[in-house]
């Protein structure tokens, strides 16, 4: 047997070993984590408000959370916020171990000042949580997730582009990614060229309560997609909305509530864990499961629910029941 044919063949093999591994990589997302307030005060009493989904989380290769507030003790709140959040640091405990990654690009991140949002980052690297959609400038803000996991190089992209813009980062100064259409479509493009398998935008829009998507939401997903992106997720809107897929890539609009209180209608208090089993063709297989939070914004399941889910070969999402 010749040298360039046992080469060849180590190639063949280690492309079929490389294909196997990858087959079942999960990656997790879920909504907004809101841990002020009620959640807050869960965890301060010693409870744990992930209790209810620890297994479903534990089973992910990798999980993904929009973290809707800064987690910190300096700071003042924004005079002209109506809302404004700031969670004890304590708070983040629950998501070590569950979450691997979150989101800063939302519209809270930035409630009480530069200081608080550079300590929010401080304390999750100290707890082990990357974090992007965010940093110390506008670059780091920027760039990717990077997740390398069962042979598969995915970059996570995170992005908001609901009000006040101020919480943007600038190139000296700490902030979010502000979602610019030739910016999302210049950061896909980057990371296919850094050696992206996959490329998953992961953004703060719409508006709050609508049930559907807007057409700001549509066209830029199918922006994004037509860039390269291979799944688009959202959230913000404070209750889940429409999926679909569009040349054969999944969108999830919006996941809704995940840990939040303060909401008292069904839709408010409804939110989706999205499940993706993803390799090297993309997305294969996936699903939500439903989170039905409770009066202190904790998640409990509904295994009775039916939620989307499907595969991209399919023409529609379908509904499946939650187990």
């Amino acid at each position: 047997m010749s040298w360039g044919y046992r080469a060849g063949l180590l190639l063949v093999l280690l492309s079929v070993l490389r294909m196997a591994v990858a087959r079942d990589l999960k990656l997790v997302f879920v909504g907004d984590v809101m841990l002020d307030e009620g959640p807050g005060r869960v965890v301060a009493s010693g409870r744990d408000p992930l209790v209810n989904f620890a297994p479903l989380l534990a089973s992910a290769d990798y999980a993904i959370a929009n973290l809707e507030c800064p987690v910190a003790s300096v700071g003042a709140a924004k005079a002209a916020k109506m809302f404004a959040f700031r969670a004890a640091p304590a708070t983040l405990k629950p998501l070590q171990g569950r979450f691997q990654a979150v989101s800063l690009a939302n519209n809270h991140s930035g409630d009480y000042g530069r200081a608080a949002f550079l300590q929010t980052i401080a304390l999750l690297e100290q707890a082990g949580v990357r974090h992007f959609g965010g940093g110390r400038n506008l670059a780091h803000a920027h760039a990717p997730l990077w997740i390398e996991r069962q042979g598969l190089r995915i970059a996570v992209l995170g992005y908001n582009e609901y009000k006040p813009r101020e919480f943007e980062a600038g190139p000296d100064w700490p902030g979010i990614a502000w979602s610019e259409d030739w910016q999302v479509v210049a950061d896909i493009r980057a990371a296919r060229a850094a050696g992206a398998d996959l490329v998953i935008p992961f953004l703060h829009w719409g508006w709050e309560k609508e049930p559907k998507p807007s057409g700001r939401q549509r066209q830029l997903a199918h922006t994004l997609i037509a860039a390269g992106a291979d799944v688009v997720v959202g959230s913000h809107p404070h209750l889940t909305q429409g999926v679909e897929y569009y040349r054969g890539k999944l969108i999830v609009y919006s996941l809704g509530n995940f840990v939040f209180d303060g909401f008292t209608t069904t839709p408010t208090r409804t939110g989706w864990l999205l499940e993706l089993q993803l390799n090297q063709s993309g997305l294969v297989d996936w699903r939500t499961v439903a989170a039905w939070l409770d009066e202190e914004g904790v998640p409990q399941r509904l295994p009775a629910a039916r939620t989307p889910c499907g595969q991209p070969a399919e023409l529609t999402p379908r509904l499946c029941l939650n187990q």
